[in-house]
């Protein structure tokens, strides 16, 4: 029981249920008191020692009806040949009886154990056999669906196939009909075993198939994410902002006692000779970073500018500050659409506002100039998120001197590729001159790295 309580686990870790090693060490002390005979029973202690919300309830509830439910051998057609035995007339010559005798009674000596089991009828023992084959050949490493047939030949390698198939050539030669009998019982043993396959793929590949699905989606392009697919994007950039927090605000409450100061350690224990009883410590101070964000939104730099304003307006475990801005022609600040409202709602929002609108960058850094240059200090990180494209009018780059001036640094993160900078109406050389980083950003992968490199200088 305890190996099939770690292969839950690991199925329910694939469910999405975080099982940390002490709830996986509290859930076996439940089933411990609770024992094993009674499912319901232990179904609810499973669910109280890991469940922490009611989605993942639901979801291991749905992992423990799959896992401890075991796919049973199709009897149809060996029950179907059974009846017609058993219809026969009771009349019939002795060399029948015998022969029906070999076909319905004890299997004959001789056979191997899997041919006995199969023609015995017995379903629990098939379904335990299948169980501890199942375990033998690893069936909780299966990860992607064309590992079907592998892992259901070494399941029937392991509860001895060879042996069987040699079976079946000694009984068709001497009894055709008890070995058309197995050789059915064979055929719903086939789909037993694909059945378990499929019961596992679906319980130990969901994570698999789910980190590969993030790959695919943290390297695609987010300008040209589908729109079945923003959703998924939403929830992939949730964890990334999760992941960020968990770097950077732990280790930052470990790192902040600096190092030791031995002078103020001595002084205070003067009284014992200078034997360190009581330690002094450097104290380290730590500024969490403040983010001023100006993002552009016109045409497909819009859906890049969505992402990047969930992550940073999830960091805010991490992030002191942050005050954000949205331009097309114009900037607006947007900083309390987004505090307040669902990400699908607040871009809505400022679509209708600023969005779609021909690029202005010149005319937009002189909105912020005149209105927003205030809340910049030499504490602030200015991020621009744009295509830095200003349809050839002015790009009044001179505004972005002065903003790299009275900022700490002033980081652009451009989604175009490195080659189209400078060309067509593209000022990206021109603004590159005043920025401390200039970073091409066009995938979830490459914004992860960017806003992480930019919350590291603060630790």
């Amino acid at each position: 029981m305890r190996e099939n309580l770690h292969r839950f686990f690991r199925a329910a870790r694939g469910a999405g249920v975080h099982v940390s090693p002490a709830e996986s060490i509290d859930a076996m002390r439940a089933v411990a008191q609770v024992g094993i005979s009674d499912r319901a029973v232990l179904r609810d202690a499973l669910l109280l020692t890991l469940a922490k919300s009611q989605d993942e309830k639901l979801a291991l509830g749905d992992c423990f009806d799959l896992f401890f439910s075991q796919p049973e051998p199709r009897q149809d057609q060996t029950e179907s040949d059974s009846e017609e035995n058993a219809s026969q007339d009771p009349d019939q010559s002795p060399s029948s009886g015998s022969a029906s005798e070999a076909g319905e009674g004890q299997p004959p000596e001789g056979l191997g154990p899997l041919a006995q089991m199969l023609l015995s009828q017995d379903r629990n023992a098939i379904a335990a056999a299948i169980a501890g084959a199942s375990g033998a050949a690893s069936l909780s490493d299966i990860r992607y669906s064309t590992q079907r047939g592998i892992f259901s030949s070494r399941i029937l390698d392991a509860m001895g196939l060879q042996r069987l198939r040699d079976d079946l050539d000694a009984l068709t030669a001497t009894n055709p009909a008890l070995a058309e009998r197995l050789r059915a019982a064979l055929d719903a043993l086939r789909e037993a075993v694909r059945d378990t396959v499929s019961q596992g793929l679906a319980l130990y590949a969901r994570e698999e198939a789910e980190n590969l699905r993030n790959e695919i989606l943290r390297n695609a392009p987010l300008a040209r994410i589908e729109r079945r697919q923003v959703a998924e994007m939403r929830a992939l950039i949730r964890q990334i902002a999760r992941r960020l927090r968990e770097r950077y605000s732990k280790p930052r409450k470990r790192q902040r006692r600096g190092h030791l100061d031995v002078r103020r350690t001595l002084r205070r224990n003067a009284a014992w000779g200078g034997v360190p009883f009581l330690t002094a410590w450097k104290r380290k101070h730590r500024d969490r970073p403040k983010i001023v964000a100006l993002c552009d939104v016109s045409g497909s730099v819009a859906q890049v500018s969505d992402f990047f304003l969930l992550l940073i307006h999830s960091l805010h475990e991490v992030v002191d500050d942050v005050r954000s801005f949205a331009f097309s022609s114009h900037m607006i600040e947007v900083s309390e659409i987004l505090e307040k409202k669902s990400p699908e709602e607040a871009m809505a929002e400022i679509m209708s506002k600023v969005g779609f609108g021909s690029s202005d960058y010149g005319s937009s850094l002189v909105d912020f100039e005149k209105d927003f240059m205030s809340t910049l200090t030499p504490q602030t990180t200015v991020i621009v998120l744009g295509d830095a494209r200003s349809n050839n009018l002015d790009p009044r780059a001179d505004i972005l001197r002065r903003i790299s001036e009275r900022s700490k640094r002033l980081v652009w993160l451009n989604p175009e590729g490195r080659l189209a900078w400078g060309f067509g109406d593209s000022e990206m050389p021109r603004y590159a001159t005043f920025c401390t980083v200039v970073r091409q950003c066009a995938t979830a992968q490459q914004l992860e790295r960017a806003v992480s490199d930019i919350v590291a200088t603060y630790q």
